[in-house]
């Protein structure tokens, strides 16, 4: 970008603040920093500036690149949901890109600080990974690279399955959370940076104790009492084998997804919100003279681009976008009907989707406003593949949307639960895998239970359902075996 429009796109960006404003939009304050190219595939490959490093980081780098360099993909922006909120630029952007980036930007930032579902993120958190950076590099140092390298990829294989219901608290406790592990407050006893996981020995030690308890009445007690979904919690708090240093990895690992969970949550929703109102007020800046006539037809071409709808895939930006657009046009110009059985006012479209910004993730957004006549419009089927071939499978309107929402669900991953941490009475590890309809790669699920053995330190086992089958795949540390199970 050219020094001498530097001073214009500050300016421009003042104005871009200020026409989301009028429009009613509360974005958290946004400091915008330029980059070049490198930085930006860093941030984009690491989602965070300043994270620790592990080499799947550096592969998705690299693919950035390659997709960049093809031009099969380019990055205009990166946002992080802080408070302030960060945003990175391309240096080789120009002055119009990055003006247009800006005013995405700001629909972001709106939506990370008024939607329900990220009320209770960190809004430290650039901050925080840098610690976590900081403590993984340290444990690097004390127990050698390559064990830690191999730690990580343990963990990270099964990084997604968390619960973050769990993680829901208010934000006076996070708060306190945050001051123990700074230090700036006390508990009754010498505080550390390993209190936490202290406390999670200690509760072993109880949870031990009422075991034998049990067993000497004659009623071993059911381990965990219900299947638990966190399942890298379940292993910070009762893996037998894992050393102080390991379980806080396990919890740096865990923390830093359950971050990026509400972004997860709502991505149809965030980028359509965004694209909803980077086009507002880049018009607005173009009919009150801020852009010239070239540029609005620049605008135009890029907004079209970014919009464009996919035959294979759905484009976040372009769905979410249609939707938010629809719901304002229905609660605007309601029908006679639902005036009278709804109760529904002309004129309150722009009210609705703000109260649905606030409120909804993309599960309810889908299955509440993704209507017979939008997936006719936009023409979205369910298709699969059949030999060598893709076919359509489904072009019923609510069983389109049913099928959308149901691979929405737990973003797209298995859900697995641990059903037993004392299987046979051996400290075998229990894995069961709610089927629903989707099934495992078992090559990448045999690979997996290897990893979960090296946290566990036991035999693990998964019961799932392939081919209509239920099964049970075991490793004992030697061998991957498979069980067909009655039903």
């Amino acid at each position: 970008m050219a020094d001498s429009d530097l001073e214009r796109l500050r300016d421009r960006i003042g104005y871009a603040w200020e026409i989301a404003h009028e429009f009613g939009l509360d974005p958290f304050p946004t400091h915008f920093e330029l980059v070049p190219a490198t930085i930006m595939y860093e941030f984009a490959s690491y989602s965070l500036p300043g994270r620790f490093s592990h080499w799947t980081h550096g592969k998705a780098y690299y693919r950035q690149k390659m997709l960049y360099d093809l031009g099969l993909s380019k990055i205009y922006e990166m946002v992080v949901n802080t408070n302030p909120s960060y945003a990175f630029l391309m240096e080789m952007n120009d002055l119009l890109q990055n003006t247009f980036v800006a005013a995405h930007v700001f629909g972001h930032t709106d939506f990370f600080k008024n939607n329900v579902y990220f009320q209770h993120t960190s809004r430290r958190m650039i901050e925080r990974a840098s610690l976590n950076a900081e403590r993984i590099a340290k444990y690097e140092f004390d127990h050698g690279k390559l064990e830690v390298e191999h730690f990580l990829d343990a963990v990270l294989s099964i990084q997604e399955h968390v619960d973050y219901h769990l993680f829901l608290k208010g934000e006076d406790e996070a708060e306190e959370e945050e001051q123990l592990r700074r230090g700036e407050v006390s508990r009754t006893r010498p505080s550390t940076e390993y209190d936490d996981l202290w406390e999670l020995d200690h509760e072993e030690k109880e949870r031990r104790a009422e075991e034998e308890r049990e067993r000497r009445r004659g009623r071993p007690p059911k381990f965990p009492e219900k299947p638990q979904k966190d399942l890298l919690l379940f292993l910070i708090r009762h893996s037998p084998i894992l050393e102080p240093w390991q379980r806080d990895v396990i919890e740096i690992v865990r923390q830093e997804f359950l971050y990026f969970v509400p972004q997860m949550q709502t991505k149809v929703m965030n980028e359509g919100w965004a694209s909803i109102w980077h086009s507002r007020i880049m018009r607005e800046m173009a009919d009150r003279g801020m852009l010239s006539d070239a540029e609005a037809v620049e605008f135009a071409r890029m907004h079209a681009s970014v919009l464009s709808p996919s035959r294979t895939s759905l484009n976040p930006y372009y769905l979410g976008y249609k939707i938010f657009e629809d719901i304002e046009r229905r609660w605007d110009n309601p029908t006679r009907e639902e005036q009278e059985r709804l109760g529904r006012k002309p004129g309150m479209g722009r009210q609705k989707i703000f109260e649905v910004r606030e409120l909804d993730n993309d599960v309810s957004f889908l299955r509440n406003y993704l209507t017979k006549e939008l997936v006719e419009e936009l023409d979205l089927y369910l298709y699969k593949k059949e030999g060598d071939e893709w076919v359509i499978v489904e072009k019923n309107w609510e069983k389109v949307r049913d099928g959308i929402v149901a691979s929405m669900t737990n973003f797209g991953f298995p859900y697995i639960v641990v059903d037993d941490g004392d299987y046979r009475g051996n400290r075998e590890l229990y894995l069961r895998h709610l089927h629903e309809g989707q099934d495992l790669d078992m090559v990448y699920a045999e690979k997996t239970l290897q990893y979960v053995h090296q946290l566990w330190g036991r035999p693990v086992h998964l019961e799932t359902v392939y081919d209509g089958k239920r099964i049970l795949l075991s490793y004992d540390g030697e061998r991957n075996s498979k069980t067909t199970l009655e039903r």
